[in-house]
């Protein structure tokens, strides 16, 4: 396996009081299916897994998790895991566009570089954070190298093929509109869209002005032609690690998701339904995404100590009591938010997020 290339970049972005530049490591190796590129942030951390994202179709890494992760409360979550963040293939700034006839890999290659990206950096576990088309990928790189993966976020995901009903629509809705705005119907909600807002207005120049566009549409055609995941609850296939779904109330993916919350065990998932968030939470939520991913890693057993900054923590008696029973660093940590009193208390596995703005 051959690294192809290593640039060393400083993230220009606003500093924190008495907060230094990251320093970025770009980095591309070969794989089975192509060259991959992938950025590396901060040094591992001992008996840490590495934070591992990977984005949706229309986008890359910068444009789908830079407002999360510079996001202020983020830093504490940053400074105590090494974070690597995927392109898919082709999608990296500065990409050249693909040659006329080109094989884009599937989602299940796209799955299958992972073990390259990890055992070129010599990393043995992850915890993946994925959305749409990445979070399909890491659900099924999950599924094929279990023993690898800590714990995953999951946002905005999808686990089904596309039905016959699902095909004629796409086939349907390609006829009438262009390739960026069946893109931009997949990241957002039609409210959205309809709104026309200053992100929705900088996402529609981004995806419709992007010179790698032929590449986007590869990938976006990888992922309707993605396999079933077959996932089933209590059955053979299924994530065995720790789960948080994410998905916004107004958002196209809702019922996907809450689809597949049903088909995970409930003790390892937690759901996460956000208020007035729309089809992308990390962008436009990325405070209360932030608060629960804090949840989410206290109850893998990390960042014990965190400070929750934002939201409150409250607890009925009856959490509590619930939640004292298993302590195990195995255990999932659910969540839950009242719309009337803002708070954010930790609770037993197997209910139900809802975090209103």
């Amino acid at each position: 396996m051959a690294e192809l290339q290593e640039v060393q970049i400083t993230e220009e972005k606003p500093l924190l009081p008495g907060q230094t530049p990251e320093v970025a490591k770009t980095h591309s190796v070969e794989t089975p299916y192509g060259s991959v590129t992938f950025t590396v942030y901060g040094t591992p951390k001992p008996k840490r897994p590495a934070i591992l994202t990977y984005h949706d179709v229309g986008l890359n890494y910068k444009s789908c998790f830079q407002p999360l992760f510079q996001f202020g409360d983020m830093q504490e979550i940053i400074q105590n895991f090494v974070r690597v963040h995927v392109d898919a293939p082709g999608m990296e700034e500065g990409a050249p566009v693909f040659p006329l006839g080109y094989q884009y890999p599937s989602l299940d290659q796209l799955a299958d570089m992972i073990p390259c990206i990890l055992q070129y950096l010599n990393f043995s576990t992850i915890i993946g954070v994925g959305v749409g088309a990445g979070a399909y990928i890491l659900s099924r790189y999950a599924l094929t190298h279990p023993d690898t993966v800590e714990g995953l976020v999951l946002i905005n995901i999808d686990p089904n093929a596309k039905g016959w009903m699902d095909w004629a629509a796409h086939k349907l809705t390609g006829l009438t509109s262009s390739i960026p705005e069946m893109i931009l119907g997949h990241l957002f909600s039609q409210e959205e869209l309809s709104g026309n807002s200053e992100l929705i207005q900088k996402y529609r120049n981004i995806i419709t002005h992007a010179p790698n566009l032929e590449n986007i549409e590869l990938y976006w055609n990888s992922y309707n032609n993605r396999r079933d995941l077959n996932l089933e609850r209590g059955g053979a296939v299924t994530l065995k690690c720790p789960v948080m779904l994410v998905v916004g109330d107004q958002a196209p993916h809702e019922d996907a998701v809450v689809e597949c919350n049903s088909k995970l065990d409930p003790t390892q998932t937690s759901f996460l339904k956000m208020a007035d968030s729309g089809g992308q939470p990390q962008l436009t939520q990325p405070g209360k995404l932030t608060e629960a991913f804090k949840y989410f890693l206290q109850g893998m057993g990390y960042m014990a100590s965190s400070c929750m900054t934002r939201l409150s923590r409250s607890r009925t008696a009856s959490l509590t009591s619930a939640a004292s029973i298993d302590g195990n660093r195995s255990r999932s940590r659910t969540l839950s938010q009242s719309s009337e009193s803002g708070t954010l208390p930790s609770g037993p596995p197997g209910h139900t997020m809802e975090v209103s703005c």
